[in-house]
Parts: C-alpha cells; sequence; structure tokens
C-alpha cells in the first residue's frame, strides 16, 4: 500500500502546496495574497506554513517593499518533488492498476 507523506496530507497544508505549486519554479507568493487565495487566518496559515517549513518544503523569506516588512513564500525543490510523489501516490490509490505507459 502506497504512504501518503503525513506532511502534505493534512487538508489545510495540502492546499498551501497545492496552491504553491502552480507558481513557476522559484516565483514567490506574498503571505496576504496566499491568505486571500485560501481564505485561512493569518495564525492559522502561519502554523502550516512553519510545518511546511520545518519539513523543508516551503521557504519562507521576509523582505521589505518600501517601508513595508513584506513575508514572500515559495514551495522548494524538495516541496515540488514531495508533491508530485504526493499526487502520484493519489493516484495510485485511486486507481492501482498499472497504466498501459507503465507497461
Amino acid at each position: 500500500m502506497t504512504e501518503l507523506d503525513p506532511v502534505i496530507h493534512a487538508q489545510a497544508r495540502l492546499r498551501v502546496v497545492a496552491t504553491l505549486s502552480t507558481l513557476g519554479d522559484g516565483d514567490r507568493i506574498a503571505f496576504p495574497r496566499l491568505q486571500e487565495l485560501l481564505a485561512m487566518t493569518a495564525g492559522n496559515l502561519s502554523v502550516h506554513l512553519r510545518k511546511l517549513e520545518d519539513a523543508g518544503y516551503v521557504e519562507v523569506s521576509k523582505t521589505h517593499r518600501g517601508r513595508t516588512p513584506a513575508t514572500l513564500i515559495r514551495l522548494s525543490r524538495r516541496g515540488r518533488l514531495a508533491f508530485e510523489e504526493y499526487t502520484e501516490a493519489i493516484r495510485t490509490l485511486l486507481d492501482p492498476t498499472p497504466s498501459k505507459e507503465q507497461s
């Protein structure tokens, strides 16, 4: 049986990683924009980002835009690979028969 990554599998973190995976490789999104897209509170999003950051799946950088502090988030290479493996594991669970491409 295929194992699902427990860091990604939590619903809120899955939403975060899925959203970040739509960004181009190396692109970043501002914390408020990500919060808006996911309709999450700042505290809830922060907790899940910390868990993903601790796993090496996201990179959080703090900077300034003019004099205003800005927090930017991106999916790391490790995070992108973990999400690809996670989605493949889900596909395998949903359809365990090998596809013609795999044969």
